[in-house]
């Protein structure tokens, strides 16, 4: 059954609720993890690390079998499953006192969180269209934004309490996306629903063209993880304090607030997606290469802001962007390979960045980080620039029909 146009902009606002929540719940508390169990307890914080470690590749990694759930029984059905999942995981973690405890809450609320995040952008690509996907992306980045601000200052307030109210705090914000999944989401399925567990995989790995789009985003996150890693360590040596980390975050978080969704609609009709993704990527690149050659905090703080405005550029094109190029037969196996780009450039970012900086401070190489995050930025973008894209990719959304007797289904908004 078709879908109407107010059913399918009803299941994306939604989403947008769904999206507060769900990030609300996630940076209340665990921003707070480490805080706790190390200061609060005690514990090493090295078992701590190892425990956020063993989560953060649970759910990377079991996102390729969540891509291929996806296509097989459904999106909606999954997505209820993680996100009551993501809510016992959080709320065990309140009377984890022991390292097996601990490890195994993060581990459930990992599970949790593999199993509802390919579902939740398969739904988003179902129910918006190629020319209005970039737009609602950056609207719903708008509202992780907001979500991202606001939970971790409700999770220190909480915390004068008690650690168990920010754990069922956070628990209690999957459980209302649990029922606005339930009540308002719209139950769409994939091309492939009728095809076997993992067929998905056979179209995917033979498709060059999104295998290396796929790579070239890797260069990308390796890039954008910097604003983690590299330069705060960077601000705190200028600065000789962790204040200015607190300035610099406010100044990546409230432009991306303020300018990503009036900039995503001001350069849409002028610039392909592409090319929007290319100035995005070129701009954080060319950023991070001035970093070293910066004497002083305002300075690096200009480009700090250089860097923000190209990942507000870059975070929904690049979404848009992997969307039409996937096929939509396996759209949910597609989103499920896609987020091997986070997984292997943002922890090659991490590790590799950490390192460079060590490396440079050791041997008296200031540039050496700064000229690698540039080359593989810049290659990155060259890379997007040169790959070769068909004509405007059909909306996902309309190879379902052909395969939708007796499912509801999203048509093309």
């Amino acid at each position: 059954m078709e879908l109407s146009m107010a059913e399918r902009q009803r299941g994306l606002r939604a989403l947008l609720g769904f999206t507060f929540f769900m990030v609300s719940g996630f940076t209340l508390v665990m921003p707070l993890v480490a805080v706790h169990f190390v200061n609060t307890l005690g514990w090493a914080a090295v078992t701590v690390g190892l425990a956020l470690a063993v989560r953060q590749l649970t759910q990377q990694g079991l996102a390729l079998v969540a891509g291929s759930l996806t296509d097989r029984i459904g999106a909606r059905q999954l997505l209820c499953g993680g996100v009551l999942l993501r809510a016992v995981g959080f709320a065990s973690l309140a009377w984890a006192n022991t390292i097996p405890s601990l490890f195994t809450a993060l581990v459930v609320s990992a599970l949790g969180g593999a199993l509802f995040e390919v579902p939740y952008q398969a739904s988003i690509a179902m129910l918006t269209t190629d020319e209005s996907r970039p737009r609602y992306y950056a609207l719903s980045n708008l509202v992780s934004g907001v979500a991202t601000t606001l939970g971790p200052l409700i999770g220190v307030w909480l915390l004068r309490f008690d650690f168990q109210w920010v754990c069922l705090s956070a628990a209690a914000c999957f459980l209302v996306t649990f029922v606005i999944a339930v009540l308002v989401l719209p139950a769409v399925r994939t091309a492939n629903s009728s095809k076997k567990l993992g067929a998905g995989y056979a179209l995917v790995f033979r498709d060059r063209r999104f295998l290396a789009l796929t790579a070239l985003l890797m260069g990308y996150w390796f890039v954008a993880v910097q604003i983690n890693i590299s330069l705060p360590i960077m601000v705190e040596r200028l600065t000789g304090s962790s204040d200015g980390v607190g300035v610099m975050f406010a100044l990546n978080a409230g432009m991306t607030v303020c300018l990503q969704y009036p900039m995503i609609r001001l350069l849409e009709p002028r610039l392909s997606t592409r090319a929007i993704l290319v100035i995005g990527v070129g701009l954080m690149a060319l950023s991070l290469g001035a970093v070293g050659l910066v004497g002083s905090f305002s300075l690096l703080l200009g480009c700090v802001g250089f860097f923000a405005f190209g990942s507000l550029l870059t975070r929904p094109t690049q979404q848009s962007l992997t969307v039409a190029l996937a096929d939509s037969q396996a759209l949910g196996t597609y989103l499920g390979v896609s987020s091997l780009a986070l997984a292997i450039g943002g922890g090659l970012g991490n590790g590799v960045g950490g390192w460079l900086i060590d490396l440079a401070a050791a041997h008296a190489l200031p540039l050496l980080p700064w000229i690698v995050f540039a080359v593989v930025g810049l290659v990155s973008a060259i890379g997007l620039v040169l790959l070769p894209l068909p004509k405007p990719a059909l909306n996902p959304a309309a190879a379902i029909e052909a395969h939708s007797e007796g499912e509801t289904t999203a048509a093309p908004a």
